[in-house]
């Protein structure tokens, strides 16, 4: 696992944190969360440029690059009550996909057994293959369910005559057994894809999808509460993919497939953090940033708060805050 050092933009870390050496186990042993860049965009169907996601994630912040950021309603501070560590951007050859999301497992499966949660910068979404196959190896193979914000459900068999691409790696997942079907909740599907076949399919497989006019009929709060009963009732571990396109595009511009009428921003970050607050997460990626089609940053600024949100929830998870704020803020801890 050898790096030659960033692919794309200026070797930093996120936010100024620590960095870590995936070569020396010992840099990241005492690790709660590694943030690992997968600099891919081998998987798009449309619009490229994801490649560039993991470096405008870790950068985009009007403040100081220093290694804190403490949450004005959790009274926790994301990067300094958890240790966070990064281990930079994992080699990944462009055209050679099965080579590229091998390394991601690789180092996926390195931090899952040194007992952190690997919080990965896309990227495509291919990599959720590799990101949630490489914890199952460490936790048990279907003992991991899944939490998957996305317009889209990932879920096509050969596209392009590939099994491999971003519209294709919850259906390995779950061809592979790392995953459960029926342990697969999704949040936020809209639009015209996939078709009938596809979804016919995933109801084979007992997955549990959550339209968009189901969650705007219901409220989103009411669906997650119903996830998070499904996403423990037999498993160790959640994991938690989001691509960035479940956003409304006017939320979220910079993506490869925007699909109008998602989630907001605000709904998102809530979210987000309510699941790593409440739920045992065992891995996290954030994927499909694409600053070539970006405005005014909008989309990444979006990205680097949802990876603050999920590690302030994780914060105030191990500091024994077991609620979410919903009124004035807490009165310290």
């Amino acid at each position: 696992m050898t790096r030659y050092g960033a692919q794309f933009g200026p070797d930093i870390t996120f936010l100024g944190v620590p960095e870590a050496d995936l070569d020396d186990p010992t840099s990241f042993a005492d690790a709660d969360v590694v943030v690992l860049g997968a600099p891919f965009d081998g998987g798009t169907s449309h619009r490229p440029g994801t490649r560039f996601g993991p470096n405008v994630i870790r950068q985009t912040c009007y403040l100081g690059h220093d290694g804190s950021r403490p949450h004005m309603a959790l009274r926790v501070d994301a990067l300094q009550d958890i240790r966070v560590v990064d281990a930079g951007d994992v080699e990944m050859p462009p055209g050679d996909i099965e080579r590229a999301l091998g390394a991601v497992e690789e180092a996926v499966y390195a931090v899952a057994s040194a007992g952190a949660v690997p919080l990965v910068l896309g990227g495509d979404h291919s990599i959720a293959y590799p990101d949630a196959h490489g914890v199952a190896r460490h936790l048990g193979m279907g003992r991991v369910s899944m939490i998957h914000f996305d317009a889209h459900a990932d879920t096509g068999d050969i596209e392009f005559g590939s099994l491999w691409g971003h519209g294709q790696p919850m259906r390995r997942l779950i061809e592979s057994g790392a995953l459960r079907g029926d342990r697969f909740l999704q949040m936020g599907l809209r639009g015209y894809w996939p078709g009938p076949e596809t979804l016919s399919w995933m109801a084979d497989q007992d997955m549990r999808s959550y339209e968009m006019t189901e969650i705007v009929a219901r409220g989103l709060d009411a669906c997650l509460d119903e996830a998070f009963e499904i996403a423990l009732d037999d498993c160790d571990a959640v994991f938690l993919s989001v691509d960035i396109d479940v956003c409304d595009p006017g939320h979220a511009p910079g993506t490869g497939t925007p699909e109008p009428g998602g989630l907001s921003a605000r709904q998102l970050l809530d979210a987000v953090r309510r699941i790593c607050l409440e739920l045992p997460v065992a891995g996290i990626d954030v994927v499909e940033v694409s600053p070539p089609y970006d405005h005014a940053e909008i989309t990444a600024y979006l990205a680097n708060r949802v990876c603050l949100e999920a590690l302030s929830g994780l914060a105030a998870r191990k500091v024994g805050i077991h609620h979410d704020p919903a009124g004035p803020l807490l009165e310290g801890r």
